[in-house]
């Protein structure tokens, strides 16, 4: 299906807009208003500017309170919507949208609105227009979408037809089922958003929080196939007001909404039978399924050396030299830890790429690059196993391999100069989750690329008070929590956060016992944090002298019990040791104040 988006999206000038629609890869835009009237362009250039890059102009909007009003304010609306139809026509757009009445003089009555918006379409006719009726969430009287589509039923006139827009009918609780009962032919226009589940005013909501689909709490595939199946052909557009995406970059922007969009229509195409008669049919996208697990992280610096020294007080084995490259490789049971000091001058150590286990990772590198993932190049020698590796929001790179159950990563042979193999109770570790600190820029963007582009789940996000703010936490994770991925953004106030790898072990009390005899320095935690804990939990006094003696920290709930503890952070980077105990599967979240004020003091 054809894709467009609202100039409202993005950030810059129209002209700046349109080239990264352009850009990006849409095949239309919608022109908001206050864009063209800031404009120094004519709307005879800004057609001209739509033509040459490839755009079509779908829709100018919007154009507010003009139904349920008296006949003497309707003869001002009309004089008004002649004036934005005239101007329509040098743009070169045949559809207005047009918002339900928001004021509150208005009159609730579906005859009168209906008869208001048919004198509208005959205007409309004549300068070869149509009129899209869209229901505000917060419209005075007309805030359902059925009844907008009673009004415009009652009107009665090939020009006047529906808007639907997501936000409007979801953010309200509204049934999209009833979509399917509307002729598709009366479906004037489509506009998409997504948004976080939030308690508030939705006007508010709306105007501050929208989000691109994927990013939110809106079953978007559910309602988009709701629309297809009225035989609706006309483009999937993008309305998303965000305080953020007005302020990014606008190139990047363009491609992450189109991204959304790409994903959605892949979604939605999935739930419904056959393409609508006469459309140009559904971009699907390479089926990929979700990993299978971690398959390495790798921390790169200009000197890793004290990360070096830290696994091997944690247990982890050296593996071996890159054959080629200035990359050593530290393994403990399933765990890889690639320690990297190539082309990293300046560099502190820093979590700069994860692998993930894929079943098929040319089907996993396709999907990507349908969905507009950077694709990341690093040299191979013939004797090397070329891996496929795509760029996150962050810069974070990320490998699709894939790895034998029970043994070895293919790659691993490259390394050479194994030390000798020593008992450990780390052998049977494995990666438990990576936690990756995101720019504040990047947040929203990165839920959509773990979601879209590597099949993971969002988690309910959550914040966690630190002694500087609120951070943002989000998890994305894989049904069988073989991968987790939290991402965390800092408080403003701040310079950033860490990021950390968490290991799960079987023994967290031994391995704490033998890095601690080593003489790993681990997080510090109070003492008041244990005095706290036995009020929380009650445990036994034998116990909590373990977990003082040891800085170990500890979260129960009704599933089972979390023991886990934190190394001190080397350059942008710590580790963190974990014990699930019976079918406990969270993160420690009230543990996350204490390290946060931890490493504050530290």
């Amino acid at each position: 299906m054809r894709t467009s988006v609202a100039t409202v999206c993005l950030s810059g000038t129209l002209v700046e807009k349109m080239h990264a629609c352009a850009a990006a890869g849409f095949d239309g835009i919608e022109v908001f208003e206050p864009d063209l009237v800031a404009s120094d362009h004519s709307p005879e250039e800004v057609r001209a500017l739509a033509a040459r890059l490839g755009l079509t102009l779908d829709l100018y909007q919007p154009f507010r309170d003009f139904e349920g009003v008296t006949e003497e304010q309707l003869e001002d609306n009309l004089r008004r919507a002649e004036a934005k139809l005239a101007l329509m026509q040098r743009l070169g757009i045949d559809l207005m949208l047009v918002c339900s009445n928001v004021a509150t003089a208005s009159v609730d009555s579906d005859e009168v609105s209906a008869a208001q918006l048919r004198r509208l379409g005959e205007l409309a006719q004549r300068y070869d227009a149509r009129i899209a009726f869209e229901a505000l969430a917060w419209g005075r009287h007309v805030d359902d979408y059925r009844r907008s589509w009673r009004i415009v039923e009652l009107a009665d006139h090939p020009a006047v037809g529906l808007c639907l827009d997501s936000f409007h009918i979801l953010s309200r609780g509204h049934d999209p089922a009833a979509i399917e009962e509307i002729p598709g032919e009366r479906i004037f226009f489509l506009q998409l958003a997504d948004a976080p589940d939030l308690s508030m005013d939705v006007l508010s909501w709306s105007r501050h929080h929208r989000l691109f689909p994927g990013e939110g709490s809106f079953d978007l595939a559910g309602f988009v196939a709701h629309v297809l199946r009225t035989g609706y052909d006309g483009p999937l557009s993008l309305e998303v007001f965000n305080d953020t995406f007005r302020q990014t970059d606008v190139r990047r922007t363009a491609t992450h909404a189109l991204r959304s969009l790409v994903w959605l229509e892949d979604a939605a195409a999935a739930q419904v039978a056959e393409p609508p008669a006469g459309s140009a049919g559904w971009r699907r996208l390479t089926p990929a399924p979700a990993p299978t697990g971690f398959d390495f992280v790798e921390v790169k610096g200009e000197d890793t050396g004290e990360v070096e020294v830290l696994l091997d007080q944690l247990g982890f084995r050296f593996r071996g030299r890159h054959r080629t490259k200035p990359v050593r490789l530290w393994t403990a049971g399933d765990a890889r830890v690639v320690l990297n000091e190539q082309q990293a001058r300046d560099q502190v150590p820093h979590v700069a790429a994860v692998g993930f286990d894929v079943a098929d990772p040319r089907a996993a590198a396709a999907r990507a690059g349908e969905l507009m993932a950077p694709r990341v190049h690093r040299r191979t020698y013939a004797t090397e196993l070329p891996l496929d590796a795509i760029a996150a929001p962050d810069g974070t790179e990320v490998f699709l391999c894939v790895s034998p159950a029970g043994a070895d990563a293919p790659w691993v042979e490259e390394f050479e100069g194994a030390a000798q193999a020593v008992a450990s109770p780390l052998d049977g570790a494995r990666l438990d989750h990576v936690n990756l600190a995101q720019p504040w820029a990047d947040f929203d963007e990165a839920v959509l690329f773990y979601t879209s582009v590597l099949g993971l789940d969002a988690e309910t996000g959550t914040k966690v008070a630190g002694p500087r703010g609120l951070v943002r936490s989000q998890v994305m994770r894989t049904a069988d929590g073989a991968v987790r991925l939290p991402l965390n953004v800092a408080p403003a106030a701040t310079e950033g956060l860490a990021q950390h790898v968490a290991v799960a072990c079987d023994d967290v009390v031994a391995v704490a016992r033998r890095a601690r005899e080593r003489g790993t320095r681990f997080l510090p935690v109070p003492a008041n944090y244990y005095d706290d804990l036995v009020a929380r939990y009650g445990l036994a006094d034998d116990v909590v002298a373990e977990l003082r003696d040891l800085d170990l920290l500890y979260e129960r709930d009704a599933e089972g019990e979390f023991v886990h503890f934190y190394t001190r952070t080397v350059g942008e980077v710590f580790l963190e040791v974990v014990e699930r105990r019976g079918r406990y599967d969270g993160y420690g979240a009230t543990n996350a104040p204490i390290r946060l004020a931890a490493q504050g003091r530290t």
